[in-house]
């Protein structure tokens, strides 16, 4: 695996465009199953695809196409109209934190090569290749964007393709893998700093690891996450805060918010002795139905639900 470092002297933006593989729409149709004029569609109404055209006019996609087009699935699959998925798409772009270095395709590429050196070892169930590639993506990028940008949209992409023999297999050995390294990890800040945050998922509205990342994301040295398991009923919530007393109740979830959510929000903050907070997709779907409430909105992005929930337990940062 060449170093990012490395590797940009010797190769310069054009080139990588050049090198980049691009698909017909026949066979971006085969690896989604969306019909091209699905595809056709979401691009010419919504603009959520800009596809290469060559000198004839056809339409040539790339891999963050085809990974768009996943995308747009997924927010379809949890009930999200299509016509407003553009603007969810633009809030979840990958975070770049080398953006100003280092030209984003590079970036992309450079993900995508752990991703494959991932994959490689799930596909063997091969956990001491994986625990040791999994140390070498850390030793290279900061936690947010091992876990955003690069695990948890492989874990994401395998979830999602369960269609032949052995694959359900390989997702549920990579997603064990990944709850037990982020249950460490959250095992010592516990240990290192005084839990002053509860988090808890919404019953039915995300899976177990990622209620454990966005824990992961929000934990710092000063305040630890205490999560709460699966499954935990939303009208005891107040009970549980009144025996923990932490400073900060927050409810997580990646799916469409129901129309009834405001409402019980409002009614859960006005008996909480701790402030009331929403985490994940729903949050920023949510957040202009809560505008002008007490509870307030983290975002999906680990630095971002980072820095918003500091500003919110300091008082600095309106709901």
């Amino acid at each position: 695996m060449p170093v990012l470092t490395d590797v940009v002297p010797r190769l310069l933006p054009s080139a990588s465009l050049e090198r980049e593989e691009l698909f017909p729409i026949r066979e971006v149709a085969r690896l989604t199953g969306i019909n091209p004029v699905t595809l056709r569609a979401w691009e010419r109404r919504y603009g959520l695809i800009q596809p290469t055209r060559t000198e004839s006019g056809h339409r040539l996609y790339s891999m963050a196409d085809i990974e768009t087009v996943r995308s747009i699935l997924g927010w379809i699959d949890r009930g999200v109209a299509v016509s407003k998925v553009g603007k969810i798409l633009a809030k979840t772009e990958p975070l770049k934190v080398l953006s100003h270095i280092i030209p984003d395709e590079l970036v992309l590429a450079d993900y995508a090569q752990w991703q494959q050196q991932v994959q490689a070892a799930v596909s063997a169930f091969d956990d001491v290749q994986l625990e040791r590639v999994y140390g070498q993506i850390f030793s290279s990028y900061s936690m947010p964007v091992v876990f955003q940008d690069i695990l948890m949209p492989l874990w994401t992409q395998l979830l999602q393709r369960q269609e032949a023999f052995g694959q359900t297999s390989e997702w549920l050995f990579f997603d064990a893998f990944l709850r037990s390294r982020v249950a460490q990890r959250l095992l010592l800040i516990r240990d290192t700093s005084p839990r002053r945050v509860v988090i808890s998922a919404l019953a039915g509205q995300c899976r177990e690891l990622e209620l454990l990342v966005a824990a992961l994301f929000l934990s710092g040295a000063d305040s630890g996450v205490r999560v709460l398991t699966i499954g935990q009923p939303f009208d005891e919530l107040t009970l549980v805060c009144e025996r923990v007393q932490p400073k900060a109740l927050v409810l997580f979830s990646n799916h469409v918010p129901a129309p009834e959510l405001p409402r019980r929000l409002n009614r859960l903050a006005m008996s909480l002795d701790c402030q009331l907070m929403l985490a994940g997709d729903a949050s920023d779907l949510a957040q202009e139905s809560l505008a002008g409430s007490s509870i307030g909105c983290l975002g999906n992005e680990g630095l971002l639900m980072r820095q918003r929930l500091k500003q919110f337990l300091a008082g600095n940062l309106d709901t």
